[in-house]
């Protein structure tokens, strides 16, 4: 017989005994005796109105309010949901198929150092391609968190960044079909990979990472093109100006912003935005750039600073043309986007920029006048931004450390929707048209599809 049921016949033969020994483990609580010494307890005052049963070690009264706590349902209104992560591993990047929802494919990278691309779209949807139907595909190889995933323009070829250092790409196997992703070609790019980035139209990636380095490649091959070293601290953002996207314009923890002409490697300019050149007492957790976008004309920037600071460059020139005032001193900037709600007409005139930040608010921010048009609320950090595809390009979708996201229309700084579901932080957000003929039920000129990645390592989708 084992030690384990020798232990167990014991203890059943003690509690059958006259002499029951009462253990350490077996109490579950104390009370004091606050009556006269010596004086006997009254066993019926002492339970009266109690008709329950007694257990000894059994659950105290703290431990059944912790699981009525742990009980409390999550209210969800999402359209679905896929989970192909490792449950409780955060999903740190999410990307939708460029011709989304034709395929309704995702990309997405996470904290168990993977990355898969699968469907966020239900069999409701009556997409061929869904959550039911499409296996989600492991792009296995990282060995550290994956924080970068990136479909390339025409979405035959998928690179992920991890914090290993590598660069992996991935392209399609059979012109058929969309379930053959095999391994193209592993790079190093020699430290973190903070961001990838594909070229708008050509197979050139580029990558931003932790020891200030800007790596650029030819894909498939893997062939560098070029390594840009300028800035000093983690590049934190990088992107290919509309139109032509002829140069790359990157941003750092040091306060530079830098255009550079890729066939030269050389700098069209160094911008120190947030503090001085060469600045002695340099703090990127003050000055740091923490968001960058660019208008879709090309013709500016905005950078979102670790302290809260909103600041307009002019493209190619570098100049600061305009600074915005609204987010809390000390709080940072997560997420930057430019909209035209003119959807291109007026010559620019439409043109706002909208931000969040760790303060929990968004401004809509009229580019011309620099004054706030709209505010936009959540209650905890805002993570993330995505501005709609036309005909609802006036549209942008929030995600928050408050478990929601929230649809708002920019021109007026109306709330569309809230969308709920998830039980941690979402850390991203992805919006493309929604599949199907049905209208929009919220009355949009075409259903929306919005796609989030959380901190419980689940995506959540919704339809609007």
């Amino acid at each position: 017989m084992s030690a384990e049921h020798d232990h167990d016949h014991d203890h059943d033969h003690e509690v059958a005994g006259d002499d029951v020994e009462l253990r350490d483990e077996d109490v579950v609580e104390i009370v004091e005796d606050d009556g006269p010494a010596g004086e006997p307890m009254d066993d019926d005052d002492d339970l009266a109105g109690y008709d329950g049963e007694i257990v000894i070690g059994g659950p105290g009264p703290d431990d059944e309010d912790m699981e009525e706590v742990e009980q409390i349902e999550i209210e969800d209104n999402s359209w679905g949901g896929s989970s192909a992560h490792e449950s409780g591993q955060s999903i740190f990047a999410l990307h939708l198929h460029p011709a989304f929802p034709n395929p309704p494919l995702a990309v997405s990278g996470g904290e168990d150092d993977m990355a898969f691309i699968f469907s966020p779209v239900p069999a409701a949807s009556g997409s061929e391609i869904n959550s039911d139907s499409f296996t989600p595909i492991p792009l296995a190889g990282h060995t550290d968190s994956v924080v970068a995933a990136e479909w390339s323009h025409d979405g035959n070829m998928v690179a992920t960044g991890g914090m290993d250092g590598k660069v992996r790409v991935y392209k399609r196997g059979n012109a058929e079909s969309w379930t053959e992703w095999p391994l193209a070609v592993e790079v190093d790019a020699g430290s973190e990979v903070q961001w990838v980035h594909w070229h708008p139209r050509g197979p050139v990636l580029a990558a931003g990472c932790e020891d200030s380095s800007v790596w650029l490649w030819q894909m498939p091959s893997g062939d560098v093109m070029t390594v840009l070293s300028g800035h000093t601290f983690p590049v934190t953002a990088g992107v290919f100006p509309p139109p032509a996207g002829r140069q790359i314009l990157t941003a750092s923890l040091d306060s530079t912003l830098i255009l550079w002409n890729p066939s030269t490697s050389v700098p069209m300019f160094k911008t120190s935005v947030f503090c001085p050149p060469n600045f002695p007492e340099l703090d990127p957790a003050e000055h740091g750039i923490t968001a960058l976008a660019v208008a879709p004309a090309g013709n500016l920037a905005a950078v979102g600073s670790a302290s809260g600071q909103v600041k307009v460059v002019s493209l190619p020139k570098g100049e600061v043309v305009s600074k915005f005032e609204g987010h809390a001193e000390g709080e940072s900037v997560e997420a930057l986007a430019f909209v035209d709600v003119l959807g291109g007409a007026g010559g620019g005139k439409g043109v706002v920029l909208v931000s969040g930040g760790t303060d929990g608010k968004g401004f809509v921010w009229d580019v011309a006048t620099s004054k706030v048009r709209a505010e936009l609320k959540h209650d905890e950090p805002i993570t993330s931004l995505a501005v709609h595809p036309a005909p609802a390009h006036y549209l942008v979708t929030s995600a928050s450390a408050d478990r929601t996201l929230k649809t708002w229309d920019v021109r007026t700084g109306a709330l569309i929707a809230e969308h709920k579901g998830h039980g941690g932080v979402v850390n991203g957000v992805a919006v493309a048209p929604a599949p199907g003929a049905e209208p929009s039920s919220n009355g949009l000129p075409a259903a929306q599809a919005i796609v989030s990645g959380g901190d419980e390592g689940v995506s959540l989708v919704w339809r609007i």
